[in-house]
């Protein structure tokens, strides 16, 4: 398994062999809150909406899929559903997962951008972990990732309530790479990700 780190960039290939099928993976877990002057814990459920918007070489958006949208257009991303909750432990399973079969992607589509936002308008910084998994093949399997890009509860996500994640960008045909992001964006909800993604990130 490769494990990616900001800004680190891996082609969507292995053995010569251009992937057609991946599975995006993304992973957060709870709020871990003290209770009863300190001496018990409480979990707060965490509520984060994985979306992935496609653009065009003009920058221009394509579309959307979304927890409103599972299906793209030309039915190549599925979208798993929203998970309102996030784990209360590490268990190796994704809360919500991307799937794409990159042979049927729009052929005027050259970037997918992956991101979060915080449906309760929680503060990342004061969420646990969150990560982003790519897998080989049409079916999620989370003992055979390819990648990983793992990101913890950070200061400087501070007051921040969504991040763009990570991108795919399209080389030549049907031939993808991948490149790690993790940053933390002055946004609240998906249209206002999807315009500082058209400012900074494509």
């Amino acid at each position: 398994m490769i494990n990616l780190k900001k800004n680190s960039s891996i082609s969507l290939e292995k053995n010569g062999e251009d992937f057609k099928h991946v599975c995006i993976g993304l992973d957060w877990g709870v709020i871990k809150k003290k209770a009863f002057f300190g001496l018990l814990s409480e979990n707060e459920a965490v509520d984060l909406d994985g979306s992935v918007t496609l653009f065009d070489a003009q920058k221009k958006e394509k579309e959307t899929v979304y927890y409103r949208k599972l299906v793209s257009n030309d039915k190549s991303i599925r979208h798993s559903g929203d998970d309102r909750t996030g784990d209360s432990s590490a268990d190796n399973k994704d809360n919500e997962v991307i799937y794409i079969n990159l042979d049927k992607v729009s052929k005027d589509v050259e970037t997918i951008v992956f991101y979060l936002n915080s449906f309760k308008q929680q503060d990342f910084s004061t969420i646990p972990y969150s990560k982003i998994r790519i897998i080989e093949g049409e079916h999620h399997n989370p003992n055979k990732v390819f990648a990983s890009y793992d990101l913890s509860g950070d200061s400087s996500f501070k007051g921040s309530t969504s991040m763009v994640m990570a991108k795919m960008n399209r080389v030549a045909g049907n031939r993808w790479t991948f490149t790690a992001i993790g940053e933390a964006v002055a946004a609240h909800d998906i249209a206002g990700t999807v315009k500082l993604i058209k400012e900074k990130y494509l």
